[in-house]
C-alpha cells in the first residue's frame, strides 16, 4: 500500500468503533507509522491502544478536549516529547447533531463549531512550529460531503456550516506553510454509517438518501 516507516502521526478522534478516525490509525499502524492518538472517550481510546500494540504498532494515547487550547497543546508536546516529532497531522473529531435551524440552541451551535471547526484551528497552530523547522509536514483536514451539498442523510445546518468552513480553511492554510515544505489536504467522505450518525439505517431510509445521490 505505502511505507510510513519512521514517521510520527497525530490524529484525533479515534475511539468511534465504526468511524474513519479508528480505521485510519489502525491502516497507518499497519504501515509502520507511530501513532500518537487523542479522543475524549477514554475507554474507546484504551480500546484502540491495545488493538495497535496487539498487532505490534507503537502508539501513545492521550485524553483531550479538541475545544480547548490547554489539552491540545498538551497532546502536541507529550507526542513530540514521546516521539520526537510529528510528520502527519490528521485532523477528524467530530460531533454532528439532528436538528432543524429552527430549534437549533445557539449553545449547541457554538459547541459543534468548537469541535468540528476551532479543533482544527488549534491542532493546526499547535503543530505547525515543529513541522515549519523540520520543513516538512502533512496535514490531513476531514471534511464531509455534507459541506458541498448540506447533509443528505443525517445532522445539522452547523454540521454542513463547520465542514464547508473546513474546506475554505485548508484552502488558505496551504498557501501560508506549502514554502515550508508542509501539504495541506481536506476529505469530503460521502454517506458513511459511521457511528456519528448512528450507523447503519434501515433499508427504507437507505432509499431514501440513494434519492438525494443523482448518481
Amino acid at each position: 500500500m505505502f511505507d510510513l516507516k519512521g514517521r510520527v502521526a497525530l490524529i484525533t478522534g479515534v475511539a468511534s468503533k465504526r468511524g474513519i478516525g479508528r480505521s485510519t490509525a489502525f491502516v497507518m499502524a499497519e504501515q509502520g507509522a507511530k501513532v500518537a492518538l487523542c479522543d475524549i472517550d477514554e475507554s474507546g481510546l484504551k480500546e484502540v491502544e491495545d488493538m495497535i500494540k496487539m498487532r505490534g504498532g507503537e502508539v501513545l494515547t492521550l485524553k483531550v478536549d479538541v475545544s480547548l487550547w490547554k489539552d491540545v497543546k498538551n497532546v502536541v508536546d507529550r507526542t513530540l516529547n514521546t516521539f520526537g516529532k510529528i510528520d502527519i497531522l490528521v485532523n477528524n473529531a467530530a460531533i454532528n447533531q439532528n436538528v432543524k435551524v429552527v430549534d437549533l440552541k445557539e449553545e449547541d451551535w457554538d459547541h459543534l463549531l468548537a469541535v468540528n471547526l476551532k479543533s482544527i484551528f488549534l491542532f493546526c497552530k499547535a503543530v505547525l512550529p515543529s513541522m515549519i523547522e523540520r520543513g516538512y509536514g502533512r496535514i490531513i483536514n476531514m471534511s464531509s460531503v455534507a459541506g458541498k451539498t448540506g447533509c443528505i442523510a443525517w445532522g445539522g445546518a452547523h454540521y454542513s456550516a463547520s465542514k464547508a468552513a473546513i474546506l475554505g480553511f485548508s484552502k488558505h492554510l496551504v498557501r501560508e506553510v506549502s514554502r515550508y515544505g508542509i501539504t495541506v489536504n481536506s476529505i469530503t467522505p460521502g454517506t458513511i454509517a459511521t457511528d456519528i450518525r448512528g450507523g447503519l439505517e434501515s433499508e427504507q431510509r437507505q432509499r431514501e438518501i440513494s434519492k438525494g445521490i443523482p448518481v
